[in-house]
């Protein structure tokens, strides 16, 4: 089975992946709708986009404001005249200081990165249910494999969305919905730039190509992208809570 895309929401399109996928699957003949909080970026992209001879809906919308979403989703699905991939990549990401504690960053990453990811599946999940087809894809991260201590917040978020998706799968999957998970690694984009270790870093037109190329297969895959970083989640799931504990990521 290899999926075609023609209608798509990428919900956290102003920059990093989720742009990039935008970029790819108009660049293949599919509209998308972009959702985003910067309006000059979206707004930016979408005269891109346009150079492809596809249609691009700027949305501006901040994923925490849950109430929003069912609206939002609603109109958005008009706009583009139905509805067969949702991804959802929006993220952010707070790694702490040394000695420093801020619940609020921290539980703002669970409110973008998961919480978010909730409001905006939901209804996509309803409606492909009812229609028995549809692709969901959801952006989470190896970091998700365990809680780290360098970035306690982001991991949680990431485990609760990686959760999240898996539950989703499994109640949809026999309606003919295609559920992903993606796990990227280390990816070029602003939202990395920050980080002093970047092992395996891919450029982030190889992430997306990836990415696509699994919400393709239909097959309501949970993959790592690049490939390599399978055997890497093994070795972290299976290492013993006293020596993970020990080492500085």
């Amino acid at each position: 089975m290899s999926l075609r895309f023609t209608r798509a929401i990428i919900v956290g399109a102003s920059s990093g992946i989720g742009a990039e996928l935008a970029r790819q699957l108009a660049a293949e003949g599919c509209d998308v709708a972009l959702v985003g909080r910067r309006r000059a970026e979206l707004d930016a992209l979408a005269a891109e986009i346009a150079k492809h001879g596809r249609k691009a809906i700027v949305q501006t919308h901040d994923v925490t404001q849950v109430d929003e979403t069912p609206l939002v989703f609603e109109r958005l699905v008009e706009q583009l005249g139905g509805l067969d991939l949702i991804i959802y990549a929006a993220g952010v990401i707070h790694v702490p200081e040394e000695g420093v504690w801020d619940a609020r960053a921290e539980m703002q990453q669970l409110q973008v990165n998961a919480v978010g990811a909730i409001a905006w599946t939901t209804p996509a999940a309803a409606m492909f249910e009812a229609k028995r087809a549809g692709t969901i894809l959801g952006l989470s991260s190896i970091a998700g494999e365990r809680g780290r201590r360098n970035m306690p917040g982001y991991t949680a978020s990431k485990a609760a969305l990686t959760t999240w998706l898996e539950a989703l799968r499994n109640r949809v999957s026999r309606y003919g919905v295609n559920v992903v998970t993606v796990k990227p690694g280390f990816v070029d984009t602003d939202m990395t730039k920050h980080l002093t270790k970047k092992p395996m870093m891919i450029p982030v037109n190889t992430a997306a190509r990836l990415i696509l190329a699994a919400a393709r297969r239909g097959d309501s895959a949970s993959v790592f992208v690049p490939f390599q970083w399978w055997l890497v989640a093994m070795v972290l799931r299976h290492m013993p809570s006293f020596i993970f504990r020990r080492l500085d990521i």
